[in-house]
């Protein structure tokens, strides 16, 4: 089982140094600063590729526009219902489908006019110097670029790079149809004058100059012949909204790269729609001179037929004879009035019936006359009619841009609701007409009964009056009407009005947005690095700094070396006042002091080891004896690393002969040490490598040698294998007064101190500390270590050379001495 200092262990390992990687943030500032050059680079490429967007917009407002000549009578006015109506049918119909189509067509924006920059073609719509004049009926090269370049004011180039294929595209905006031509391939080029008709298999136009056009020869553009509908839904995405505050007003707004563009097109939009309301406005007055001109041309013969039978029974008698003699003037007056009346009664019911007819049999009733060509000014019939043909617009309007079946239901239910009030208001107007009608009937019977007691040729007289004078009033009622439709028609004006038509007045920049593309690199930029150096220090299984060493081990640390400043190993005797000399003195006082407090009294042992190779155990070794040597104490380096040994060469002796020499029995003590030009110090190599390196050390002649170096010097410091690969230094360790562990800064893994822990706890190595080699003070490392161990070694006192520090030197310091 784990006990409580276990689960301390590894809470300690798997806590974040977040000081430190804040250090190790500021040690990779190349990374930070490449990066962010990366991003910033390709931030500006992006931005120079891109087109600019422009936004232009225009204001229109939805009025009332009564007409000065409307009466109840005439009845002639569509009515759109109220503003706020009028106003949602705008919206809808400017973002219709068929109305973009309209406005498409009219402006023919399916034909792109191009010039090439530097990074993409830009729209010179509004700047080429021409237009091009098409055939619709005829096929144009669809979706390829044509290139225009004028030789001169009066001719021009055009060609086409078909590549190797040999079938191209072309359509037809007569009917939108796409075909396949047949085409030679490689590029085509022909020279053509201006106004010239050119009639190609794929292409079928005339180039015209603008008047204003001055100075293009030599000058290069670009033309396309895109989809129509593809064309139609860009234009669809017009942002059209009604004001807040003004409910009135509508506020178009479109973006693109093309100013002169948008601006007509607005404006374009505006025109269409303004005529397509008044067209709707004036539909009862069209509908009503329909109408009457179809039944004025019928009449035309009839009223011209009872003239002529008039005429021809008065030729030879004497007018005035017939209509005075016996009041037969005044009684053919009354008949004809009543006449006039049965026929006015007869109309109104013929249009309802045919009313009837429309609301039982169809749904269009764009087709309907207004309820005044008939006589009929009944409110409730004009109203429900208008309201009925309303509806039915609106929902043909919005058939083509929106697709809410719901919205059409409740289209259907209200216009079903209108006609059930329609068809009763008929059912109640016509049995009053019924009514009437009876009355009349009976007034024109009692005066047909007077007028049969008259002569017979006066009878025939009346008859034929009758007659004329019932066409002579129908056709002058009728051209009343005709005349008041036109009037009204005349007078009409649009509801829609230009409160601020679209003009480009500078400016209108939306895009593309430099300033977020650059916020974004720098957030980019900063983060990859972060994001690296993140990962680095959380897979960094190093031990790096001397909070790592206290964190996984109680073992404690007797010294911290600084970084080797020689190209040899022997930095204490070569730089004897540098901080790395310091560090070393200042673990041989803690030594003395261990030595003394464990009462130790002669010569001393002392054994270095390490976990791995390479951590720095032969430097710590020369470097510890050399010191004890410069002291005036006689000194001893054994190198008993037999497996790899290393001892010899920074001294410029051999390794011939050695430890190995005198464990064998060939050689004795005096013959294997060797002197070095270091003063009291002296060195036995650890010589040839032996096979079996393990069972020399643990031999009599081992112990045999300790005893014979401890009778010749103060202290003999054991060079051994490091115990995380071989057991040899294990079984020197009971020779030894003291142990030091070598650690080295950036290569020690944190799990290799697993292994000393384990033979410290069982009593393996005693009397051992740690020594942490290698420290270099940088963030990389995590912060630095300033207290305590190593007398001087990172102080003011002792330095071969103090270099000033830096800006950013002299704010680390603060800033570590702040934490």
């Amino acid at each position: 089982m784990l006990d409580t200092k276990d689960f301390n262990f590894f809470e300690s390992q798997n806590s974040f140094d977040f000081k430190g990687f804040l250090f190790k943030i500021i040690s990779y500032w190349k990374w930070f600063v490449i990066s962010l050059i990366l991003t910033f680079v390709y931030a500006y490429n992006v931005n120079i590729r891109k087109e600019s967007i422009y936004g232009m917009e225009s204001l229109i407002v939805v009025e009332d526009q009564n007409n000065p000549f409307f009466t109840s009578n005439t009845s002639l006015v569509f009515n759109w219902g109220g503003t706020s109506d009028k106003v949602q049918t705008i919206i809808t119909t400017l973002k219709s489908r068929s109305h973009n189509e309209i406005v498409v067509d009219r402006l023919q924006y399916y034909i792109k006019y191009l010039k090439k920059g530097e990074y993409f073609y830009q729209d010179a719509y509004g700047e080429v110097p021409f237009y091009v004049e098409i055939d619709k009926t005829k096929g144009q090269l669809f979706g390829q670029l044509i290139k225009i370049k004028f030789l001169s004011p009066s001719q021009y180039e055009l060609s086409v790079d078909f590549g190797e294929t040999t079938s191209a595209s072309v359509i037809q905006y007569a009917d939108l149809a796409v075909k396949p031509v047949n085409v030679s391939g490689g590029e085509f080029k022909k020279v053509f004058k201006i106004n010239e008709l050119i009639e190609l298999p794929f292409l079928n136009l005339k180039l015209i100059i603008k008047p204003e056009a001055y100075d293009y020869a030599n000058q290069e553009y670009y033309v396309r012949f895109d989809d129509f509908n593809s064309t139609v839904a860009a234009y669809r995405g017009i942002d059209v909204s009604a004001d807040a505050k003004a409910l009135s007003v509508v506020r178009l707004q479109m973006e693109g790269p093309n100013k002169y563009r948008l601006v007509e097109y607005l404006n374009t939009t505006i025109d269409v729609l303004r005529k397509i309301q008044l067209e709707s406005k004036n539909q009862f007055a069209n509908n009503t001179i329909g109408f009457i001109d179809s039944t004025l041309k019928e009449m035309e013969g009839q009223i011209k037929e009872a003239e002529n039978e008039l005429k021809e029974f008065r030729r030879g008698k004497n007018i005035f004879e017939l209509e005075e003699e016996g009041g037969s003037g005044l009684l053919s007056a009354k008949l004809s009035g009543y006449d006039v009346e049965k026929d006015a009664v007869n109309r109104k019911i013929a249009y309802y019936n045919l009313l009837k007819n429309y609301l039982e049999k169809t749904t269009d009733y764009s087709k309907l006359p207004a309820p005044s060509v008939a006589g009929i000014d009944d409110p409730n019939v004009v109203g429900n009619v208008s309201k009925l043909i309303q509806l039915s617009a609106e929902r043909a309007s919005m058939s083509y841009s929106v697709k809410n079946k719901k919205m059409f239901s409740e289209f259907d239910v209200e216009m079903e609701s209108t006609k059930k009030v329609l068809l009763e208001n008929i059912a109640s107007a016509k049995s009053g007409l019924a009514l009437d009608l009876s009355l009349i009937n009976k007034n024109i019977a009692k005066a047909e009964g007077e007028a049969s007691l008259l002569p017979e040729n006066k009878q025939e007289h009346i008859k034929i009056t009758r007659k004329y004078n019932l066409k002579d009033k129908i056709y002058s009622t009728f051209l009343e009407k005709r005349s008041e439709a036109e009037i009204v028609k005349a007078a009409n004006i649009s509801d829609i009005k230009f409160l601020d038509p679209a003009k480009d007045v500078g400016g209108g920049l939306r895009g593309p947005k430099t300033s977020i593309n650059y916020i974004l690199a720098a957030l980019i930029g900063f983060l990859i690095p972060l994001l690296i150096v993140f990962v680095i220090t959380l897979l960094d299984n190093n031990i790096n700094s001397v909070e790592d060493i206290q964190k996984l081990t109680a073992i404690p640390l007797i010294g911290v070396i600084g970084k080797k400043n020689t190209e040899n190993n022997l930095s204490v005797f070569e730089k004897p006042k540098s901080p790395l000399a310091e560090s070393f003195r200042a673990i041989r006082s803690s030594l003395q002091f261990m030595y003394k407090k464990q009462q130790k009294e002669g010569a001393k042992i002392l054994m270095l080891t390490s976990s791995v190779s390479g951590e720095g155990k032969t430097f710590c070794s020369i470097n510890l004896a050399t010191v004890f040597a410069l002291s005036d104490k006689k000194t001893v380096i054994v190198g008993l690393d037999l497996r790899k040994p290393r001892i010899f060469g920074d001294f410029n002796i051999d390794n011939i002969t050695g430890v190995v020499n005198y464990l064998i029995g060939q050689k004795t003590i005096d013959e294997v040490i060797q002197k070095t030009h270091i003063p009291n110090l002296d060195v036995i190599p650890s010589g040839p490598i032996p096979p079996n390196p393990s069972e020399l050390l643990m031999s009599e002649a081992m112990a045999e040698m300790i005893e014979e170096l401890k009778g010749k010097y103060d202290y003999i410091v054991l060079d051994t294998p490091p115990v995380g690969l071989v057991s040899d230094a294990l079984e020197l360790a009971h020779f030894c007064d003291a142990t030091l562990y070598v650690t080295r800064q950036g290569f020690t893994k944190k799990g290799m101190l697993n292994v000393v822990n384990d033979k410290h706890k069982r009593g393996e190595l005693q009397n051992i500390s740690v020594v942490f080699n290698g420290f270099q003070n940088k963030a990389k490392y995590g912060y630095g270590y300033g207290y305590g161990y190593g007398y001087g070694a990172y102080g003011e006192a002792y330095h071969d050379e103090v270099e000033p520090k830096k800006g950013w030197q002299k704010w680390m310091d603060k800033f570590k001495k702040n934490s």
